[in-house]
């Protein structure tokens, strides 16, 4: 339920259908509150006689309003609000002036009927600007933001109907197809462009191209654009204000994104870098383990061929790390995907032809930078190293498994066999296996986690690491 749903449902007798013709104005006035440069307050009958209340409010983006915020829900008397009670009563739009408190300037205001499908007066929207803001055009401004207020048949969810910023321009044009308003930001560009008096103009004039304004009287739907012209890249919007089958004002609005684009293609290409960084520094690694490789069937000693398939394994779990990012734009990892690749490389180069393994892989998804994404890596791709070398001596099958588990505080990642276990008189702390004392540095001094590893119906590691910050 939306916000001025809910307060119409509580303070109003208003029926559905009127509530919801509200929630669509609801969906356009923050963009209509733009274009009028001005606050803009709903108000509707309360069930109580001689109150309103304030059903929806926006505040421009365009310029600076001094009002009182948190007013959604509250009832006031009709006394009150002159004006707006005024407007109910004799479905006229009406001007004046008002103050929010005592030494506050005073405010233009200017008050508009919104009627339902019969007719009947179901809100008074309520226009307020500094005088500072009320230039000629301004009264163009008001109307025109209240026409598109309720015009609008369905809530207005479109990209097209976002709001603006102080620096986009605005041009309004009537049914005729003239320009009769265009504000600074919109003057200051076609001066760029080499034209100087923009209002009057015909939207059909060549030199303006607005042709995007042309296609959205014709079809009477919104159109957006981008489009280059000299050294600038102008963002352009065209929404019709369409009543009945025929479309009256149609709304422009102007933004120079050169800088912006000029910054995405900046991003793009250093992005595609690093990208292309990655993806060689795979291969490179990748053709160190095959040199490794090649020089451990050379060799006749056992301890060697056992050391260069570690040292393998070793950087082959860093390449998998770099091929993901490789393979996307961001300098994060999913960490369970690399620790199910990495089980993978390693019973695949280390498994003994003649034994039988079964893996078990349950893991959640994991987001870690790339640096300490590599870090778990490693110390994972020791673990099962550790696993298949001591943990089925004597045995012909087996089974390892890797859990990975994440709360709010911490990441865990279990790696467990269904083999002999850990000796009797084992001490982790004490271990002289360079493997854990691999896994402990980058646990501990990398990662500032905590690392255990226990007999348990064979041997179990369990890894915990902290979430710290946007990439845990």
């Amino acid at each position: 339920m939306g916000v001025t749903e809910e307060i119409c449902r509580k303070t109003t007798s208003l029926s559905l259908s009127q509530i919801e013709k509200l929630q669509v104005v609801e969906s356009i006035l923050e963009l209509a509150s733009d274009i009028a440069y001005a606050q803009i307050t709903i108000y509707a009958k309360s069930d109580v006689d001689h109150y309103l209340v304030i059903i929806a409010q926006a505040k421009p983006n365009t310029g600076f309003i001094q009002y009182r915020p948190n007013l959604l829900g509250t009832t006031v008397y009709a006394s009150e609000e002159p004006l707006v009670w005024r407007t109910f009563e004799s479905g006229e739009n009406i001007s004046g002036q008002r103050e929010w408190a005592l030494g506050m300037d005073a405010l233009e205001m200017r008050t508009y009927p919104i009627c339902d499908d019969t007719g009947t007066i179901i809100a008074v929207a309520s226009f307020e600007a500094s005088f500072e803001e009320t230039s000629t055009d301004h009264p163009i401004l008001v109307h025109t933001a209240y026409q598109l207020l309720i015009s609008c048949q369905v809530p207005a969810l479109e990209k097209v109907y976002r709001p603006l910023t102080a620096r986009d321009g605005i041009m309004i044009i009537d049914e005729r197809g003239l320009i009769i308003a265009a504000n600074a930001a919109t003057v200051n560009v076609y001066k760029i462009l080499g034209i100087g008096k923009i209002v009057g103009r015909k939207m059909y004039d060549r030199q303006l191209n607005i042709r995007l304004a042309q296609k959205a009287a014709h079809v009477k739907q919104p159109q957006e654009t981008e489009w280059e012209i000299g050294n600038m890249i102008l963002a352009m919007r065209a929404i019709p204000i369409v009543t009945g089958d025929q479309v009256g004002r149609t709304i422009v609005i102007l933004a120079d994104v050169t800088e912006l684009k000029k910054k995405e293609k900046e991003l793009l290409i250093k992005s595609a870098v690093i990208q292309e960084i990655h993806h060689r520094v795979k291969n490179n690694l990748q053709t160190v383990a095959s040199l490794l490789r090649l020089q451990a069937r050379r060799s006749n000693s056992m301890q060697v061929k056992a050391a260069l398939r570690e040292s393998i394994n070793r950087i082959l779990s860093i390449s998998v790390v770099h091929e993901f990012l490789s393979q996307q734009d961001k300098e994060i990892i999913d960490v369970a995907e690399v620790v199910k690749n990495i089980l993978d490389l390693v019973i695949q180069n280390m498994l003994e032809p003649d034994f039988n393994i079964q893996t078990v892989f349950n893991g959640q998804t994991v987001i870690l930078p790339s640096e300490q994404a590599t870090s778990l890596a490693l110390a994972v791709n020791e673990l099962i190293q550790n696993s298949l070398e001591h943990g089925f001596v004597g045995l012909s099958e087996g089974v390892i498994g890797i859990d990975i588990v994440t709360t709010k505080d911490f990441h865990q990642v279990d790696i467990y066999d269904n083999g002999i276990g850990l000796p009797p008189d084992f001490n982790p702390q004490n271990s002289r296996s360079l493997g854990l004392q691999i896994v402990r540095k980058l646990i501990e001094d990398d990662l500032g986690g905590q690392f255990r590893i226990y007999s348990d119906s064979g041997t179990r590691a369990s890894i915990t690491v902290p979430r710290v910050g946007e990439g845990g």
